[in-house]
């Protein structure tokens, strides 16, 4: 009986000796944006040779969506999603978020369109600020994108 208590003990220890290594990679990994998830907004406006494009309310809501990774069925929608409050993007995730959970790239790919669809000379301003990561930007709260095409 004894032997058995220090066995599972010892067993305990080891289980959480992994848990917290476990935890502590997680945090000191640099491409962890949160651990307990976001709920951000960031705006996203495309203009083709100075006309704006509509971006589809609704994007990431509903069924069609559920073959997708980052889809939430208990919500019915993914993690990165449009509503009728255009040009807003929502970024809700519940848990774990890395940096290319939420790249400007994704929201493209749930939406189904290849970024450089719209045509050529793309001009990317992040905060009214030139910038040329592209479908690699990682989005944040409040960034105001901007895409033009001419």
């Amino acid at each position: 009986m004894k032997f058995l208590l220090i066995t599972l003990a010892v067993v305990a220890l080891v289980l959480v000796g992994l848990w917290w290594a476990g935890a502590r990679q997680q945090q000191d990994d640099p491409d962890v944006i949160s651990q307990s998830g976001i709920h951000w907004h960031p705006t996203l406006e495309i203009f083709v040779r100075g006309e704006k494009v509509d971006i589809p309310a609704n994007i990431g809501l509903g069924q069609q969506y559920s073959s997708l990774p980052t889809y939430d069925r208990s919500m019915g929608m993914t993690a990165i999603h449009t509503h009728e409050d255009m040009p807003v993007i929502h970024l809700e995730f519940p848990g774990l978020v890395r940096e290319e959970d939420i790249t400007l790239g994704r929201f493209f790919e749930i939406w189904g369109k290849d970024m450089r669809s719209f045509g050529s000379n793309m001009r990317m301003t992040v905060n009214n600020v030139e910038n040329t990561e592209y479908e690699k930007y990682i989005m944040r709260d409040g960034d105001k994108i901007q895409l033009n095409y001419d």
